[in-house]
């Protein structure tokens, strides 16, 4: 069965979303890896700080819908979608990995890139899968979160009430 990563962010409601996404996960697929909470500078735009983490899970459902159980979970948390890539969100569910699938279809695109792009997406990664190999660099997320530039914007571990 894949092991699946999902990237959760939220800048609007943080806590309230963090936790209703987390519930919503965890009633579509059972049993969750989470990661610390961390708070990090929104990117991209001007706007509140968010809040990130990452969940992983296996799961025998097919890649397409994981996808479609990630989109209605954020559309049913608030979550409108609009032409602005970079904007505030009540939540935010990326689907990051789906076992070692190599997947690039237009919006869809396995290993999500912003993996090694974005320390609010590798370092929760690499706190719960520290060992796992990047389907393509073929680097574990611990090696590849070492080697990070970390001088980027301001991310840091918070203390979460669940």
């Amino acid at each position: 069965m894949p092991q699946v990563f999902v990237g959760i962010g939220s800048n609007v409601d943080r806590e309230a979303s963090v936790r209703a996404g987390v519930q919503a996960l965890r009633a579509a697929f059972g049993e969750l890896l989470l990661s610390s909470v961390y708070e990090s500078e929104a990117v991209g735009f001007t706007g509140d700080a968010f809040y990130n983490l990452v969940a992983g899970f296996h799961s025998e459902a097919p890649i397409a819908e994981v996808v479609e159980i990630l989109a209605d979970i954020e559309q049913r948390c608030g979550r409108r979608r609009g032409s602005d890539k970079f904007a505030p969100r009540t939540l935010d569910l990326d689907l990051l990995l789906y076992g070692d699938a190599v997947v690039d279809e237009g919006r869809l695109q396995l290993p999500r890139d912003e993996i090694t792009r974005y320390a609010f997406v590798l370092w929760p990664l690499a706190e719960i899968a520290p060992a796992m190999r990047h389907p393509q660099r073929k680097e574990t997320f611990g090696e590849l979160w070492t080697s990070f530039d970390k001088s980027g914007p301001a991310l840091r571990p918070i203390e979460f009430q669940w």
